[in-house]
């Protein structure tokens, strides 16, 4: 098994299925906490479960992600970080 098939799969399973109950950015007092200076948008999921991006694999700051709408046609938005 390739080392991306193995990673999708792992991934796969982590976020199929799941629902979307929220959306905020981080807050200031949670950023300090991360030891962060960008506040990026957490997608929160109903079992509890979040997404947060980040800067880097190290965790070093809050990052920005691409929403695409529809693929290859430009049709894309930046969900930027704040600070």
């Amino acid at each position: 098994m390739t080392k991306d098939k193995a990673h999708n799969e792992k991934f796969q399973k982590l976020l199929i299925g799941k629902t979307i109950s929220r959306c905020s950015y981080m807050t200031a007092e949670e950023a300090k906490d991360f030891g962060w200076y960008k506040r990026p948008l957490i997608i929160e999921f109903s079992d509890g479960s979040m997404l947060i991006p980040q800067m880097d694999d190290e965790g070093n700051n809050g990052g920005a992600a691409i929403y695409e709408d529809v693929p290859g046609k430009d049709n894309y938005e930046i969900i930027y970080t704040i600070q």
